[in-house]
């Protein structure tokens, strides 16, 4: 089939978004698809279009306004415009008289669904929406949004992405909830798209534990954004109610807004047990994680969508087991019950987060870190693999 996916993200950003799609557009061209991917640059010198390959994928790149790092009002304006100059440069480009077998787009954002819907009716084909983040929804639970016009109008520029698209793939049978209500027309589009990522072989890091302070202890590792929605001061908190135990360390890698406000905790704590580093490239973090013994994950406890975070992948595939703290009802817990894949707590209280991380302590202490590594091993291959994903995703575009 050709295919193209729309998305305002892509390698080389970094961003779990970035490495899901590029992840997914390598897998499709191996199961024998021709793939486009359209992203936006948000680099005001850039050329008007740009077409490149990258390891057998097709990128086309059309300038756009900034959406990153500017004002809340900048970054609204751009998003509602970038859609429309988008199909205008997809016209002026070598791709211009190109019809697609199926269009595969991804949100955040929400504002695509202009450009989707006139590449869709113009190749007469299918479209399969990835519904990663339940915004503006989210943004509301987190308080970065009232209730009120703005929020009136937000969902219904999402309720546009539900109407064009011809197949739904939402993260987890939990977030169903969502489309309860005045949204049940679109039950019958929905299904349950988890998360992906391709493994990758452990190679070089740019980070070696041994020259840090933490050499030698279990280490427990968060891999990824630092942002509003993790509610990551919990993670801080318990390093400061293990300060006296010699044998655990905690590593933080990454970025997000969060980041330097983690970094001034610790430092006026006096947590010696805690590291920081910047964010590595993707490709780096399997040599991260070979380096650590537990995965950390946290989800601000105001959520009320469910969310399986692509740091849980990377520990699903390096063979981890996992220490969560997350809302309360989020499908994460169950599955890290189910499978026994480590420990998942949605109180909030270091009552029984601290147990909880011991007893993972204990069993590296007691050398029991295979049956861990098996039953990961196995949920990586068997649930959050491209080559499910993709399996998956053609499935519904195929013609019926």
């Amino acid at each position: 089939m050709r295919l193209l996916i729309i998305a305002d993200t892509f390698v080389p950003l970094r961003t779990s978004g970035a490495v899901q799609l590029y992840d997914l557009s390598r897998e499709l061209v191996l199961q024998g698809n021709e793939v486009t991917v359209l992203v936006p640059a948000g680099d005001a010198g850039s050329p008007w279009y740009e077409l490149e390959q990258l390891e057998g994928v097709q990128v086309l790149r059309l300038r756009a306004p900034r959406m990153k790092d500017v004002s809340y009002i900048r970054r609204l304006a751009a998003e509602w415009s970038t859609p429309y100059l988008m199909h205008l440069l997809l016209r002026l480009s070598p791709l211009a008289s190109v019809r697609w077998d199926g269009v595969i787009w991804y949100s955040p954002s929400i504002f695509l669904t202009p450009l989707v819907k006139r590449v869709q009716r113009q190749s007469q084909c299918r479209s399969y929406l990835i519904i990663r983040d339940i915004f503006p929804e989210w943004a509301l639970d987190m308080g970065l949004l009232r209730p009120g016009l703005a929020y009136q109008i937000l969902r219904s520029v999402a309720d546009q992405q539900f109407k064009v698209a011809s197949a739904i793939g939402i993260q987890t049978s939990g977030n169903g909830s969502y489309f309860e209500g005045h949204r049940a027309r679109w039950a019958p589009k929905l299904e349950v798209l988890h998360n992906w990522l391709t493994a990758r072989p452990v190679g070089p890091c740019c980070i070696d534990i041994q020259k840090t302070p933490l050499a030698g202890r279990v280490l427990f590792v968060y891999a990824g954004n630092m942002g509003v929605a993790q509610g990551m001061a919990v993670l801080i908190d318990l390093a400061e109610a293990l300060l006296g135990d010699d044998r655990v360390g905690f590593v933080f890698v990454g970025r997000g807004q969060g980041y330097a406000d983690l970094v001034r905790a610790a430092a006026q704590r006096g947590l010696h047990n805690v590291w920081f580093h910047d964010e590595i490239d993707p490709d780096e973090v399997p040599g991260l994680l070979a380096q650590c013994h537990v995965g950390l994950v946290a989800l601000d406890r105001r959520h009320q969508s469910h969310n399986i975070p692509g740091k849980f992948l990377s520990y699903m595939h390096a063979g981890m087991p996992v220490l969560a703290s997350v809302n309360p009802g989020n499908d994460l817990v169950s599955m890290i019950q189910e499978r026994s894949l480590g420990e998942a707590v949605t109180s909030y209280s270091l009552s029984d987060l601290m147990p909880a991380a011991l007893r993972l302590v204990e069993a590296m202490d007691n050398k029991a870190m295979r049956p861990f590594a098996h039953r990961s091993h196995l949920v990586a291959q068997e649930v959050f693999d491209s080559r499910v994903a993709a399996e998956q995703i053609i499935e519904k575009l195929s013609p019926r």
